[in-house]
């Protein structure tokens, strides 16, 4: 069972990355969400169970498989210290940044950001100051991968525990939220917007109907004891394409689509997509009341207030 969690966050975590950054339909986006939570519920994972990652997400197998080297290995086994020229050229770009922020452009924004972290990625800022902009765009995910890395470089950065808490907050993390913004409150013990953000996590998690059913929720504890359900949920699982992609993951290897020497179709990424899409199909077909609920809970969520928005 462990290696069926941890097969199915991945899976999980690949379809998360897409909804942000696959440049999917509305429907398609729609389904892959629906997919996503009944997954979780099914196999008791969530995006939190980071104890279950494996040392590399489906892309980065891919390209290991197609004889790519992922990025960020790149960037972590070959540190480059950035010249003073780039570290010069690094802060104007965070500054165009910043501007973007004001004139509300925030994908422009996001790309100066992204620019100057090319240039100087030793930089907590750049990450945190992207991290906002992800949150104005509705990109919260990325919001928290960019908080994670700005508190890695500088642990003691306020206004990235708290840009995490106000993330998680709009995620309906709101138990994690809390947490960020305790730690935000000990380095900057004086901030008003982490007291007033804090005590908005701390309702909101009062608020929150507890995982087993109950007022404003949906009955999780039936689900999974639906045998209809279940059953699908193993039959994705069990779908050859993907415990063939999945094997390779689990056990360390490269090429996770075929034998050895040939590498995976380009449309090998896309077929998870569908098997998610199919999934859902499934379930809409045989508890439409069901996936109904799911699609309230999740038009439903709506990212806390914050008066954080000033740029460093």
């Amino acid at each position: 069972m462990a290696d069926q969690k941890r097969l199915a966050y991945s899976i999980i975590q690949f379809l998360h990355d897409q909804l942000q950054n696959g440049g999917l339909s509305p429907d398609a986006q729609e389904s892959l969400e629906v997919a996503i939570q009944c997954l979780e519920t099914a196999f008791g994972v969530s995006m939190e169970d980071q104890g279950l990652a494996v040392s590399q997400t489906l892309p980065e197998i891919f390209e290991a498989a197609a004889g790519k080297e992922p990025e960020h290995i790149r960037t972590n086994s070959e540190p480059v210290t950035p010249s003073e020229d780039d570290i010069a050229e690094a802060e104007r770009l965070k500054t165009e940044g910043n501007e973007q922020m004001k004139a509300e452009n925030f994908e422009a924004a996001v790309s100066f950001y992204g620019k100057a972290i090319e240039l100087n990625p030793s930089n907590a800022v750049y990450f945190c100051n992207r991290a906002a902009a992800y949150s104005k765009l509705g990109n919260y995910a990325g919001a928290v991968r960019d908080c994670e890395r700005a508190i890695g470089i500088d642990p003691n950065y306020s206004k990235a525990y708290g840009r995490m808490g106000l993330a998680l907050s709009s995620l309906n993390k709101h138990t994690e939220a809390v947490v960020y913004y305790k730690k935000a409150l000990e380095l900057d013990p004086d901030n008003d917007t982490y007291k007033s953000n804090l005590k908005i996590a701390e309702q909101k998690m009062k608020e929150t109907p507890s995982p087993t059913g109950g007022p404003g929720g949906f009955d999780l504890a039936g689900l999974l004891n639906n045998p209809s359900f279940m059953s699908m949920a193993s039959n994705l699982m069990n779908n050859p394409q993907v415990q063939q992609l999945m094997s390779g993951m689990i056990s360390g290897g490269h090429n996770t689509m075929g034998a050895a020497g040939t590498s995976p179709s380009t449309n090998d990424l896309a077929s998870l997509i569908q098997a998610g899409q199919q999934f859902a199909q499934q379930m809409q077909q045989q508890n439409p009341e069901l996936i109904e609920q799911l699609r309230s809970q999740i038009r439903s969520r709506t990212p806390s207030a914050s008066n954080e928005d000033q740029q460093e």
